[in-house]
């Protein structure tokens, strides 16, 4: 009886950490929705006793390879629907949970000071323009966005020389913030998150729909609770912090 007072305090300390993981719930998503994600974190975690999610930002590209690579993830959040009809032909999302959830806008952004004024797309090839951010078009959905947009004007080709690689949109912006590059190619929320350092110069007309889709992951070992925080993504409480940072209905 002794020997089993002594071994309960070292049963529960095993067991009750596994209890504490088992409503955990890793969410993937593109790195424009970092800011907004991040609110909307504690929401769900308060109108969901006993759960905890973690978030992994980064181009929906490279969050793609990482789950295809078999990381733990549980709801993956992609900034087009590309690479999530990428993530349903390789079955690595449940299909059946996929739905959209916001929308976007692509804008070009000079930096807030020394600006070179760009007033059309055409003015990016002139001299006052050197480098210019772009989304790298493998792995970030907005690079997709602004090579579709350039192409439709006839200017990709033209003004690739002048292209600043970056691995996510938010390096893009930084480049802008910095003034490392004359101009760039983001979505209408990030350059909200810098207003102060960038400037948007207009929104091009030509521009394919920008809209977010989300699916639990199919391989997600918290398959209910990842369900529960792809239909919290349409609830009226985050519909109103996704507006707050600039995000339109799907």
């Amino acid at each position: 009886m002794r020997a089993l007072r002594l071994l309960l305090p070292l049963v529960l300390a095993m067991v009750l950490p596994l209890g504490a993981a088992a409503q955990q719930i890793t969410v993937s998503a593109a790195a424009s929705l970092t800011d907004a994600f991040k609110e909307l974190g504690p929401k769900f975690e308060a109108a969901t006793p006993g759960a905890t999610v973690r978030f992994n930002f980064a181009a929906s590209g490279v969050l793609l390879q990482q789950i295809g690579q078999g990381a733990p993830v549980d709801v993956f959040a992609s900034a087009d629907q590309e690479t999530m009809g990428r993530a349903a032909e390789q079955k690595l999302i449940d299909a059946a949970t996929r739905r959209n959830f916001a929308s976007n806008a692509l804008v070009l952004i000079e930096p807030g000071k020394g600006a070179a004024g760009v007033k059309s797309l055409q003015d990016l090839s002139g001299a006052g323009v050197r480098r210019i951010a772009v989304g790298k078009t493998a792995t970030v959905p907005v690079g997709r966005y602004t090579r579709q947009v350039l192409e439709g004007v006839g200017l990709w080709s033209v003004l690739e020389p002048k292209f600043v690689q970056a691995d996510s949109v938010r390096q893009v912006l930084d480049y802008v913030a910095r003034g490392e590059v004359e101009a760039g190619f983001v979505y209408r929320t990030d350059a909200a998150v810098m207003s102060e350092k960038v400037r948007v110069a207009f929104a091009p007309a030509a521009t394919m729909p920008v809209t977010y889709p989300v699916a639990v992951v199919a391989d997600s070992r918290q398959k209910a609770l990842a369900g529960d925080f792809v239909a919290f993504l349409s609830s009226d409480a985050a519909r109103e912090v996704l507006a707050r940072h600039g995000f339109g209905k799907p």
